[in-house]
């Protein structure tokens, strides 16, 4: 209780209490903008939070990072054009209930759901969190390798068009991560000579490139496209009554995508999907679902909300990102001086509790903000994409030069958002890629580590259990999508 009160100590401060709800209202605006998201927001806030204290930065972007997933729900329930991919599956029965009168309900159906989510998720987080920092302390550089290894094969998860792109980008940001100066040997590698590369590409730069400046490109395209709107008055929250008909949806969604934020990189549009399929299976009104059920709101958004707690829990507690946006938190985390992993939690929980109280702010907040602004909201989605790309632009450009005050970085920005569009024209998702450049850090470090205590014999490494299970789990991983090709094409000949 000492380290939760020192924690909220260092939260409830004016300046971070305004930080956290300027991230929300950022996190809301961004969601609700079609083609911005949240890690986009994250990756260009970073440079900008080097002078501010740590726990108001971490703080304001946790809290971004909860806003914008329920941000997403806006347009696609107002407009059927998700702000943010989570979204997706809340589009299938926010509109058509939209369209039949009532976005005021949709709009509140999604707030609160979301809101329960979310919360449900940050009490599993304080709990978990510790017992799981607990059991990787115990952890050598060799179980921390199997770790590393088997996050790395969750890759083939993620978004994207399939999970040997999703793989082949992973490895292409393990191989960025390898530029530069070897820690452990000294021996130069892929620098071609350059003194901007002896110290390796810096993340945040390339975090910009990819989901900002691409996004910019991809937008190009699309800049007199027209889309339907229709008017939202107010957020209505649902009745306690029609709550206690949906509280088993509720709490199975949470569950689910708390269990699916956990596991390191499936994140919250997995989540989502899954949400809105079992709120289906289990619904005695399956012949409504397409037409504005109200299970099919509050499940995906119970579900991707829940998520976003659930994927701190492995970015705090092992250093390895839950999500899109916590790769992106844990790289800020790392530019404040932190190393996230047990020890962040067992030399500094105070940090941590500060961290859970953004979050819980952060939910409570887009519920208020979503109350109030709920009209204003449906507005900002038609802010002239002509106006809006060339603002993002500028803030890419000063905020990859402002890192390191270096005209290299911004040429790195550049390179990063050509390839991250080319990237996504031919079916490659940029999160991988991300993920990729900071697990294959550990990847080689803990590795390095390992080779060095066990007097260079890998087959050394196989004598831990924890290693052997970590290996087995990352074998069922990348083997998975064959086996469920192959039971797909067998029960469907039958």
């Amino acid at each position: 209780m000492e380290d939760v009160a020192k924690g909220l100590g260092l939260l409830l401060e004016f300046e971070n209490i305004i930080l956290i709800l300027s991230g929300v209202l950022i996190g809301v605006l961004v969601g609700a903008l079609p083609g911005l998201s949240s890690p986009m927001a994250i990756a260009l806030l970073i440079p900008f939070t080097i002078s501010l204290d740590p726990v108001a930065a971490i703080s304001m972007m946790a809290a971004l990072y909860c806003a914008g997933t329920f941000g997403g729900s806006i347009t696609a329930i107002l407009i059927n054009a998700p702000g943010a991919p989570p979204a997706v599956a809340t589009a299938l029965d926010g509109y058509p209930m939209a369209k039949n009168g009532e976005p005021g309900r949709a709009l509140g159906l999604a707030a609160v759901s979301s809101v329960f989510g979310g919360v449900f998720s940050l009490i599993i987080f304080i709990f978990a969190a510790p017992l799981l920092a607990q059991l990787a302390l115990e952890f050598g550089p060799a179980e921390y390798f199997g770790l590393a290894v088997f996050a790395l094969s969750m890759l083939a998860s993620m978004s994207g068009k399939s999970s040997l792109r999703n793989l082949i980008s992973g490895l292409v940001g393990v191989l960025i991560g390898t530029i530069g100066i070897h820690l452990t040997t000294g021996v130069e590698r892929f620098t071609f000579g350059s003194p901007d590369l002896e110290e390796g590409i810096h993340f945040v730069p390339v975090l910009i490139g990819l989901f900002a400046v691409s996004e910019l490109f991809k937008q190009s395209e699309k800049l007199n496209a027209v889309v339907e709107r229709i008017q939202a008055k107010a957020l209505k929250l649902p009745s306690l009554l029609e709550l206690k008909k949906l509280k088993y949806t509720i709490l199975r969604s949470s569950g689910i995508g708390t269990f699916i934020g956990i596991l390191p990189a499936e994140g919250s549009t997995v989540a989502a999907i899954i949400g809105y399929n079992e709120a289906r299976r289990w619904s005695k009104n399956k012949d409504q679902f397409g037409k504005g059920s109200p299970e099919g709101i509050v499940g995906p958004e119970a579900a991707n909300n829940a998520a976003a707690g659930g994927a701190m829990v492995p970015t705090l507690a092992l250093g390895i990102p839950g999500s899109g946006s916590t790769a992106l938190i844990l790289a800020a985390l790392i530019m404040h001086g932190f190393r996230p992993g047990p020890y962040l939690i067992s030399e500094t929980p105070e940090f941590v509790y500060a961290i859970f109280g953004a979050m819980l702010i952060a939910n409570l907040g887009f519920l208020f903000i979503g109350l109030i602004g709920a009209k204003f909201f449906s507005l900002v989605a038609f802010i002239p994409k002509k106006l809006l790309w060339p603002a993002v632009f500028i803030f890419s450009m000063i905020g990859s030069y402002s890192f390191a005050s270096s005209m290299f970085d911004v040429w790195v920005m550049l390179a990063a958002g050509l390839v991250g569009y080319f990237m996504d024209r031919n079916g490659f998702s940029a999160a991988p890629l991300v993920m990729g450049l900071i697990l294959g850090k550990l990847v080689e470090e803990s590795f390095s580590q390992s080779m060095i205590i066990h007097d260079n014999n890998f087959f050394a490494l196989l004598e831990s259990p924890v290693v052997l299970i970590f290996f087995a789990l990352t074998f069922l991983s990348l083997s998975s999508p064959f086996w469920v090709k192959f039971f797909t094409k067998k029960a469907v000949s039958k």
